[in-house]
């Protein structure tokens, strides 16, 4: 009976996670009792508080005092010799490190002593808490590479580390090959280096937090990209789908209208045809009637039949056939207007294919340097005559524009400039590109603008708004153009000026060319729309956009 009320006691007071004998025992709401440690470790791994045992959660997560009454109990069944057995899981498996000190069946390793050189269960472990020398000796966690702070030649433990051999040395060592070597404690080079090692971790850790920083705007990037593909691919769809409707529609209205006039047509001339017919019937029966009369032989019998033959009326068919193109010069038309329509749309897939394998993300090359690396991104810019002023002229296949002092022909549209002597090329730019303009004369502006600048009254101007840059160059010097304010800028002077843009980016470079590219100014901004080249002259003035390929 005694014995069964020991192992009853010995169950009682034991832990429920680690099944050894409570210490520091603490009790949660529930009424169970753990380990002080067991049960903080427990939680710290569940995002739930809940007893281990009866699974009752806690909210908020409960203070943990210690039950004092409890305490005492488990002190004086230790006293009384009584030790819960140590569960299976406490003795030393194959891959752990097992207590130098025990018998028999060995348990786990609770530390390792650098001092001793030997590993101790928490039994075995206890006087290097209670012995005052002890006390001195260096724990660390269970290791199976004690073995190795030994010398190797004089099996002392090596506490002196090597600068000049980058080693681990005994103080018998350091008195003998290692003499006169660059020495100092482990202690002092593990503190170094772990300062140095906090110092790595610390930089990585910035750079482990840059990278994931990093990876969400990569991330966002991706979303934006595939959100914004999808908008163009249904816009396009959407918009081809409205063309092939528009285009059935004016398929149908042609053939109706056609259709309607090959009726109409058709129509007249049966009725020209019904009138001939009847004629021709007429005529004949009259030609009869003359031939009959024509054989009478009486004289006064045909004298009297004569004079009484009605006159002849005048014949109502006639018909005046005009050269038979009937409905060619239709075919003409639509014919004309096919080969219109496919080569828009044949520059238009050129325009999109261009600006599609321009979409550029994040990734983007370096800026150039030399003037091949420009040449790269080369841009082949004509101009849109339609946004010409009218005292412009444009030569050289669209590629090069004068400001003369009389107008020149051209037709009204609402793209021209009227406020300045000013041209847009036909292009919209996207991703990077780069030009070159040549220029001679009094002044010349080098720009890039929006589409929906305005093209009449004091602000129209290149740089004199919100919707344009510009690079004024002129005999006297140079200056950048930006909403009506300008910067001097300092530079060689060049009759040839390069532009560089690279759109996603927002940057917008001038250079100096010659044997040398010389930055004159750049400009980093956002840009909100596709871009288009410009150029605004004086009276006399010419400016050309040069071919590079």
């Amino acid at each position: 009976m005694a014995h069964k009320g020991v192992q009853l006691d010995r169950e009682t007071f034991s832990c429920s996670i680690c099944l050894d004998l409570l210490k520091d025992p603490v009790t949660v709401p529930c009424g169970h009792s753990y380990c002080k440690d067991c049960i903080k470790t427990h939680w710290n791994e569940k995002e739930i508080y809940s007893c281990p045992q009866c699974r009752q959660a806690f909210t908020p997560r409960p203070v943990l005092l210690k039950n004092t009454m409890l305490a005492d109990l488990v002190e004086e069944l230790k006293k009384t010799g009584v030790q819960a057995a140590p569960a299976d899981h406490c003795y030393a498996g194959p891959e752990d490190v097992a207590c130098d000190f025990c018998t028999g069946r060995k348990l786990k390793a609770f530390k390792s002593c650098l001092a001793c050189v030997a590993s101790y269960c928490e039994k075995h472990l206890q006087p290097h808490y209670d012995v005052a020398p002890l006390q001195k000796h260096k724990l660390v966690e269970p290791s199976k590479k004690l073995q190795e702070n030994l010398c190797s030649r004089h099996n002392e433990v090596m506490k002196i580390f090597c600068r000049t051999d980058q080693q681990c040395i005994c103080y018998l060592c350091s008195m003998d090959e290692h003499k006169g070597h660059d020495t100092v404690s482990a202690a002092a080079e593990f503190t170094e280096r772990q300062r140095e090692l906090e110092g790595s971790r610390l930089n990585i850790q910035k750079r482990i937090q840059d990278g994931e920083k990093d990876l969400k705007v990569l991330q966002g990037e991706v979303e934006a990209i595939n959100g914004s593909a999808d908008k163009a691919v249904e816009h396009s769809e959407k918009t081809f789908s409205q063309l092939i409707r528009l285009t059935q529609n004016i398929s149908y209205n042609v053939k109706q209208q056609l259709r309607s006039q090959q009726e109409t047509e058709v129509s007249r001339v049966r009725d020209l045809q019904e009138k001939l017919e009847q004629e021709i019937t007429e005529l004949k029966r009259r030609d009869a009637e003359l031939k009959t009369l024509a054989h009478t032989e009486d004289h006064n019998q045909f004298l009297q039949d004569y004079r009484s033959l009605p006159a002849l009326s005048e014949s109502t068919s006639s018909i005046n056939i005009r050269p038979l193109r009937y409905f060619e010069d239709v075919t003409a038309a639509v014919s004309e207007a096919r080969e219109k329509l496919q080569d828009v749309l044949r520059e238009t897939w050129r325009n999109f294919s261009q600006t599609v394998t321009r979409v550029d993300v994040l990734l983007s090359d370096p800026l150039p340097k030399t003037r091949a690396d420009f040449l790269r991104y080369s841009r082949d810019i004509t101009l849109d005559p339609n946004t010409a002023n009218t005292y412009m002229s444009l030569s050289e296949w669209n590629k090069k524009a004068t400001l003369m002092d009389q107008p020149q022909s051209s037709s009204s549209h609402p793209d021209r400039f009227t406020g300045c002597g000013q041209v847009l090329s036909k292009e919209s730019l996207t991703g990077r590109g780069y030009w070159e303009v040549e220029w001679r004369g009094l002044w010349v502006y080098a720009a890039v603008a929006y589409k929906n600048i305005s093209r009449a009254g004091d602000t129209c101007g290149f740089g004199q708004n919100d919707k344009s840059w510009a690079l004024a160059c002129s005999k006297k010097g140079l200056k950048f153009w930006f909403k009506n304010v300008h910067t001097p800028v300092s530079g060689p002077q060049s009759s040839r000026i390069g532009v560089y843009l690279d759109h996603s980016a927002g940057v917008l470079s001038f250079y100096s060319v010659s044997e040398t590219m010389t930055l004159l100014h750049r400009v980093q901004t956002t840009f909100t729309q596709p871009l288009h080249a410009g150029l605004w002259i004086s009276y006399g003035s010419t400016a050309e956009f040069c071919q590079l390929n």
